[in-house]
């Protein structure tokens, strides 16, 4: 396994990554009632950078107080979230490892009971709600969508200013960067709707003043284009994600990152539906989700695109092994994730306390 390309550098905008295990965000809800990251998040971050040259890609941060609404996730708007977030990345740093924060917007999912609690209005790109008797989201107005475009390019240099190698947009997983993208959420008349060109609008301008604010060498996309997940769905999606990642791809970013079909949300499903098309039109660096394994992972960088820059991502192994990359190129068995403590606030259980391999903690002392 260590022979594999999956040990070998890539090099990601301005970083070069050791090897091509990566961690891609997940979700886990331990942030305080007000967003700001604590010390056990740092604690977390830190098991996982075990391994030198690692990339760790943030769980999703709430963008700002009217695009918030997922109980206990990190925000990246006030200068304590920031503060908090820095000593993480130095901490990343320091273990010879590199950070992306993942952003986004809640849209039509953010929770009824956090908008009331903190005083704002649900929106998303139509006045559809995600199940029945769900929440109707507020159309957003063209000036909402400039607004927001425009704390999208600020989140990117909170980013950076919290020490970050760089942001990745959350533009799938049925968020709101997603719900303009589809044809199931949003039915807009207007220069954000009714066509192809018109629903990716919202995505490409949003990644372009990341881009202004930091440089696309410091911006990357996550898309899930086959993902049925909370109700999205488009019929082919092929053509509306072609046309965005053919206008992503123009603005050099850093990264890709999609997740495969054969995931819908935190589980595996059966499929078969291929992301080569979106591997066709991006010329950059690709990381790529999908309930891998070490085989499944090598044989995609080995076999399958042996003259592409792929990584793998592990979302939640990474969870459940904190020197996942040690276990993998060592070929050793993976601890079992815990699905009962994905999202326990607060909670250390299921979070912390998964233990290293004895073969990593001999290295250590040794």
């Amino acid at each position: 396994m260590a022979k594999s390309r999956l040990f070998k550098p890539m090099k990601i905008g301005n970083i070069e990554i050791k090897h091509r295990i990566v961690m891609p965000g997940v979700s886990r809800m331990r942030a305080t009632d007000d967003h700001v990251p604590t010390d056990m998040v740092l604690e977390y971050y830190s098991q996982r950078a075990a391994v030198p040259g690692t990339l760790i890609i943030t769980e999703a941060n709430l963008l700002s107080p009217e695009h918030s609404g997922y109980t206990n996730a990190p925000g990246i708007w006030r200068p304590e979230q920031i503060a908090a977030w820095r000593k993480i990345t130095d901490e990343i740093h320091r273990k010879g490892s590199f950070m992306f924060l993942q952003v986004m917007g809640m849209g039509r999912m953010a929770d009824p009971s956090e908008a009331k609690k903190e005083g704002f209005t649900i929106v998303g790109a139509s006045a559809i709600p995600w199940m029945e008797g769900a929440a109707v989201p507020k159309a957003m107005t063209v000036e909402d969508i400039k607004r927001t475009v425009h704390q999208f390019g600020q989140a990117a240099k909170n980013a950076i200013e919290a020490g970050f190698d760089g942001i990745e947009l959350l533009a799938g997983n049925g968020m709101l960067v997603e719900q303009f993208l589809q044809d199931v959420t949003n039915y807009r008349d207007d220069e954000y709707g009714g066509s192809i060109e018109n629903r990716s609008r919202f995505a490409v301008e949003v990644l372009q003043a990341m881009v202004d604010a930091v440089g696309p060498e410091r911006v990357s996309v996550r898309l899930s284009p086959w993902s049925k997940y909370l109700n999205m769905g488009i019929e082919d999606p092929i053509p509306q994600y072609s046309d965005l990642v053919r206008k992503a791809n123009q603005l050099d970013l850093a990264y890709l990152h999609v997740i495969e079909s054969r995931i819908k949300g935190g589980d595996d499903v059966v499929s078969s539906d291929k992301l080569d098309f979106a591997y066709r039109l991006w010329n950059g660096p690709v990381l790529v989700a999908g309930g891998y394994n070490g085989d499944l992972a090598r044989r995609l960088v080995d076999k399958e695109y042996p003259d592409r820059d792929f990584a793998v991502c592990f979302g939640r192994h990474f969870i459940a092994n904190p020197d996942l990359v040690f276990r993998v190129k060592e070929n050793l068995p993976l601890n079992a994730y815990d699905r009962n403590y994905f999202y326990t606030l607060k909670e250390p259980k299921g979070y912390i306390d998964y233990p290293f391999s004895e073969e990593y903690l001999a290295t250590v002392k040794a």
